[in-house]
C-alpha cells in the first residue's frame, strides 16, 4: 500500500517547482501538492493571509485526484506571495 501512495506522490509533481524564502535567504523547494500541503501545515509563517487557506484546499483536491496540479499550484503561489516567502 505505500508503494501505492509513494507512486501515486511521484505523480503529483509540478511542471516546475515553486521556491520559497526560509531562513537567513535560503530557499526551499516546492515541487508538488504534497510538497505544498506540509509546507502549509507545518513550516508557514503565523501570517496567514486570505489565500491560505483556499491553497490547502486546492492542494488537498489535487492530492486526492479532485483538483488540477496546476489550481494548486497556483494557490500555492498567492498564498506563498501574499505573505512575501515567495523566492
Amino acid at each position: 500500500m505505500s508503494q501505492q501512495r509513494d507512486d501515486a506522490a511521484n505523480l503529483s509533481l509540478w511542471d516546475t517547482p515553486v521556491y520559497v524564502r526560509i531562513s537567513r535567504g535560503m530557499t526551499e523547494v516546492i515541487d508538488g501538492p504534497h510538497d505544498a500541503m506540509t509546507y502549509l501545515s507545518n513550516r508557514w509563517p503565523a501570517e496567514r493571509g486570505q489565500h491560505f487557506e483556499q491553497a490547502r484546499l486546492a492542494c488537498k483536491d489535487a492530492i486526492e485526484q479532485y483538483g488540477s496540479l496546476e489550481q494548486a499550484r497556483e494557490a500555492f503561489i498567492a498564498a506563498a506571495n501574499e505573505v512575501h516567502i515567495l523566492a
